[in-house]
């Protein structure tokens, strides 16, 4: 739960405000209906909904959207999760007063044990979440994002560190396309590879 709730905050810290919910939803839709938990990731998927229709000028779409966040938000204690929730709460309600704020200053950084996280300060587990949604999102296989992550978590116990390294590396955001042709390509040959031992047997 950790590492998807750290993935989404910063995929959405990076910009991809949407694509936020994707990291989140799966944890989401396994817990309990009413519970803590279950009202702080519903309270950011919507959250992360309001800022994106706020972003595409449906004000009514984000503002609908800003105070049914608060409500799934509400009672929950200031920083649940390590997420600073008060915060959340207070930029809703704004939001939901004057939806065209977005457009005059940048929506609300999340932050998780109050550091605002960046796509390149996550743990592997993080990371590895991430990287599919962001493969997802951006047009990439992600048949090939997950085989990679697959193979990273093979190293991680191990001296080897090719698929890790080029996990991070995609998850980074430098070069991305450029990176995630060079994890195609060390895909593709892993898989021969195994392929190629499937069949001596």
């Amino acid at each position: 739960m950790d590492a998807a709730l750290r993935a989404g905050i910063a995929v959405y810290n990076a910009g991809h405000h949407h694509a936020a919910h994707d990291a989140w939803e799966p944890v989401w839709l396994d817990l309990d209906q009413g519970s803590d938990d279950e009202r702080l990731f519903h309270g950011l998927i919507q959250f992360t909904a309001a800022v994106y229709h706020a972003r595409s000028r449906n004000w009514s779409g984000a503002t609908g959207l800003a105070t049914s966040a608060r409500e799934y938000l509400a009672g929950l204690p200031d920083d649940y999760r390590g997420v600073n929730v008060d915060a959340v709460r207070r930029w809703l309600a704004d939001l939901a007063a004057d939806p065209e704020r977005v457009e005059r200053a940048r929506p609300l950084a999340l932050t998780h044990g109050g550091t605002a996280l960046d796509l390149d300060v996550l743990d592997f587990d993080a990371a590895a979440v991430a990287a599919v949604v962001l493969a997802e999102r951006g047009g990439y296989d992600e048949s090939v994002v997950d085989d990679a992550v697959a193979y990273a978590r093979e190293e991680l116990d191990t001296a080897e560190s090719r698929f890790v390294a080029l996990v991070f590396d995609f998850v980074g955001g430098e070069r991305r396309a450029l990176v995630y042709d060079r994890l195609r390509r060390h895909v593709e040959r892993r898989r021969q590879r195994d392929s190629d031992v499937e069949g001596l047997f």
